[in-house]
């Protein structure tokens, strides 16, 4: 894996955690025991950007938007389920910022006894 390869890191970071499935396309969905809780955007909707979105805790996606609109941004669809985007493609990437993003997503959405095994990171 490039160390700037967004796609791989996002893989490789959601697939560590305990019983993901990638559904791999132009879009990656992760899931655990059928429930998605991440999407790595390609160029969606013809936007030609690179994303990551995922589902957040009540008042976490304001929060984001809020504190740094030009990353952060509300999904077309799943927004209004609370769910926040990241944009990959714009300055610098804090993986570790990323790497909590889904690792809070997938402890949402897990069965407990799977979220019980992810600490955070």
């Amino acid at each position: 894996m490039k160390p700037d390869d967004p796609r791989a890191r996002v893989v490789e970071i959601c697939t560590a955690l305990p019983e993901v499935n990638a559904r791999d396309g132009q879009h990656i969905a992760f899931d655990v025991r059928g429930k998605r809780f991440a999407y790595y955007l390609d160029h969606h909707r013809g936007d030609g950007g690179l994303a990551v979105t995922c589902k957040a805790a009540a008042g976490v996606q304001g929060a984001l938007v809020d504190s740094d609109p030009g990353r952060f941004f509300v999904p077309r669809y799943l927004g209004p389920r609370g769910w926040v985007a990241l944009r990959l493609d714009v300055g610098e990437v804090d993986w570790d910022e990323v790497e909590r993003l889904l690792t809070d997503a997938y402890r949402m959405t897990a069965p407990k006894r799977l979220a019980a095994l992810v600490r955070e990171p």
